[in-house]
């Protein structure tokens, strides 16, 4: 398990993150999140013992994170950090050999993630020949190749097309099962909800909204109503609680302040006689996310 309680770290006069609580169990994906500036980064190198001038403690399976403990983290950076001039085979064993592995194991695991992601041709090019989103293959082959029981995933679907992410998902889901502590990150909500149990945002390196994401959009007032059929727009949108209603191809969506408005609207198109769906969704992520986050930076 990785516990951080109470960190607190300050760079000069500048709280970069504020009294972090968190723990992610084995086999649990966390979701930890915020605007660029918010302390993940600096989260991030706290974990992975780069920093150690701060107060509180971070612990994975009971002991405290140094060097002696690197060899079981995995870091996969929003920004590349590979070697542009080196091959595929010598940034992979270039790292293997940084996390305590010996040639053979790193060559042979190299081989199985490579076929794995479909570019067994690539293993003698140098990185800088590679596409982007291949490049995002190695650098996530690097940060798995040693099996770490820590892995954190800082933006892992940079540059990836949708057929590649779905492979990525896939692996990150088979890592899960077994067992491995996973820190999620990412400004895209939809591949957080597709990934964490629980989750944390931070603003200017305070903790705004934590706990399990299915808790926290079950207890977010605002909820939207989906209705296919043809509905008076501008009747809807005048009930008291409805805070918009927009229109795609197929359906209308109907915002609402809090659930407790979802009878007026039922109420409203019951003599409809065209209606052939009406549900009531939670609001989403990214909803809760801009809705958290503005109202933080407000006050």
């Amino acid at each position: 398990m990785l516990k951080v309680k109470n960190v607190t770290k300050y760079y000069g006069d500048l709280c970069a993150v504020n009294d972090l609580n968190f723990e992610v169990k084995e086999g649990e994906i966390f979701g930890l999140l915020g605007l660029n500036g918010a302390g993940k980064t600096t989260t991030f190198r706290m974990i992975m013992g780069l920093l150690d001038d701060y107060t509180g403690e971070i612990t994975l399976n009971g002991k405290k994170i140094d060097y002696t403990m690197t060899d079981k983290i995995g870091f996969l950076t929003e920004e590349r950090s590979l070697i542009l001039k080196l091959t595929v085979k010598d940034q992979i064993e270039y790292y293997g050999v940084l996390k305590g592995m010996d040639e053979l194991t790193i060559e042979k695991k190299l081989d199985y993630w490579l076929k794995r992601f479909d570019i067994e041709e690539y293993k003698s090019k140098k990185i800088k020949e590679l596409s982007k989103g291949n490049q995002q293959k190695i650098q996530f082959i690097s940060s798995i190749i040693h099996e770490p029981k820590l892995l954190i995933l800082d933006e892992p679907f940079s540059g990836l097309d949708p057929v590649n992410v779905e492979l990525f998902k896939e692996v990150i889901l088979e890592l899960k099962e077994k067992g491995t502590i996973i820190i999620f990150s990412s400004h895209r909500m939809e591949h957080v909800e597709l990934f964490c149990e629980k989750l944390l945002i931070l603003v200017k390196g305070k903790t705004v909204l934590s706990g399990y994401l299915k808790d926290i959009k079950d207890n977010y007032k605002k909820k939207n109503i989906i209705i296919e059929g043809s509905i008076d727009k501008d009747k809807i949108k005048s009930l008291d609680g409805v805070i918009n209603v927009t229109k795609n191809e197929l359906q209308y969506k109907v915002e609402l302040e809090d659930k407790k408005y979802i009878p007026k609207v039922f109420k409203a198109i019951s003599n409809s006689d065209n209606i052939t769906k009406f549900y009531v969704e939670d609001a989403t992520l990214n909803e809760i996310f801009i809705s958290i986050v503005g109202e933080s930076y407000e006050q």
